[in-house]
C-alpha cells in the first residue's frame, strides 16, 4: 500500500498531466464568484480549488457549495491570470479536492511551472497574451520566484 505522499505526488501529477493534455482546468462558480476556502494550514490564507475534470469539480457543488456550477477556464486563461494574481495574493492553489473538501494545497507558481515543464515535454503550443513563449513565461515565473 502506497503512503500518503506518494499518492499526494501522483494525484498531483495526474491533475498536471490531464490539464496540459485537455488545456483546461474545471474551477466552482456562483453568481457571487468563484469557490474558495481557508487553507487547512492557516486560517489567513485562501485557497482557491481547481479540478482537472468536470466531474470532480461537479462531485463537490455541494453543501456550501450547493449552488456553484463547474465553469471551465482555459489553461492559458489559468497559467497568466489566476496563477500570476494568485501568486501576487498569496493564496494557494487546491488540486483535485475530495467532496470532502480535502486534497493538496500548492503554490501557485509552482503549479504554473510545472504545467508550463509539461506542455514542453508534450510539445505542445499554447498562446498566451502576456508572454511570447512557454520559456518566456517559464523564465519570468523563475525570476519572480527567487
Amino acid at each position: 500500500m502506497a503512503n500518503d505522499s506518494t499518492t499526494t505526488e501522483r494525484d498531483y501529477q495526474l491533475f498536471i498531466e490531464r490539464v496540459t493534455a485537455s488545456k483546461l482546468v474545471w474551477g466552482l462558480k456562483s453568481k457571487n464568484g468563484w469557490a474558495n476556502s481557508h487553507s487547512a494550514d492557516s486560517e489567513d490564507t485562501d485557497v482557491v480549488p481547481f479540478w482537472s475534470e468536470r466531474a470532480y469539480a461537479k462531485a463537490c457543488a455541494r453543501d456550501d457549495w450547493k449552488d456553484f456550477t463547474p465553469t471551465e477556464v482555459p489553461l492559458g486563461q489559468f497559467l497568466e491570470n489566476w496563477c500570476v494574481g494568485m501568486a501576487e495574493d498569496d493564496t494557494l492553489i487546491g488540486i483535485n479536492w475530495d467532496p470532502k473538501m480535502l486534497g493538496e494545497e500548492e503554490d501557485a507558481l509552482g503549479i504554473a511551472l510545472d504545467v508550463l515543464n509539461q506542455l514542453k515535454v508534450i510539445n505542445s503550443a499554447i498562446k498566451f497574451v502576456n508572454y511570447t513563449s512557454i520559456d518566456d513565461f517559464i523564465s519570468q515565473i523563475s525570476e519572480e520566484e527567487e
